[in-house]
């Protein structure tokens, strides 16, 4: 679900600050090949995943809630996970074009932070925004692995916490300690 939930938040995030209606244009995840570009007819925006990995970020750390039946739970840390997006416009002319993708850029630079009123449901962490330099995504790559021809295009980096484990229940707290020990002396064998 980690994936659908993060592309719907930027699906909500683009149509709310962009000038583009659903009447007059889409936002699409699809594959940009030359068969799913040649039945675009629509203004569109377009944010290709085209890479999921580990994040260097450090895992989100362990927490602990309180369920329902008042017991303790707890989780272990949360591993970072970073999609990759090829962001590119389609439209009628190249300047239309580079008109759309250049607002799609400043609304996206606008936001470090995915806001959470465009997720629609709670994640483990934040859902941090940024672009990716040339040299380390490559765009042109994609483009060409793809089978179409270079296109004006950015590489969005997404990065939020995987729930890649399970709330579980906490071992009871300790609160005190009964019995007694008897210190060992040194020297002494038994």
């Amino acid at each position: 679900m980690l994936i659908p939930v993060v592309e719907d938040g930027l699906e909500r995030l683009l149509r709310a600050t962009l000038p583009l209606s659903t009447e007059q244009g889409d936002i699409s995840f699809e594959a940009p090949s030359s068969t799913w570009s040649a039945q675009v007819n629509r203004l569109t925006v377009n944010l290709f995943l085209y890479g999921v990995a580990r994040s260097s970020q450090p895992s989100r750390g362990p927490s602990t809630r309180a369920a329902t039946n008042g017991s303790t739970e707890r989780r272990h840390a949360l591993p970072m996970v970073q999609l990759s997006y090829l962001v590119s416009a389609w439209a009628g002319s190249s300047r239309d074009e580079h008109l759309l993708l250049g607002d799609a850029l400043t609304r996206l630079l606008a936001h470090q932070v995915l806001p959470g009123q465009h997720l629609p449901r709670p994640l483990s962490s934040t859902v941090q925004l940024a672009l990716a330099p040339d040299d380390h995504n490559r765009p042109r790559d994609v483009w060409s692995g793809l089978g179409g021809s270079l296109k004006a295009s950015f590489t969005l980096l997404v990065t939020v916490a995987a729930d890649a484990y399970d709330w579980e229940a906490a071992a009871p707290e300790v609160t005190s300690v009964s019995g007694s020990a008897v210190p060992i002396r040194a020297g002494v064998s038994s």
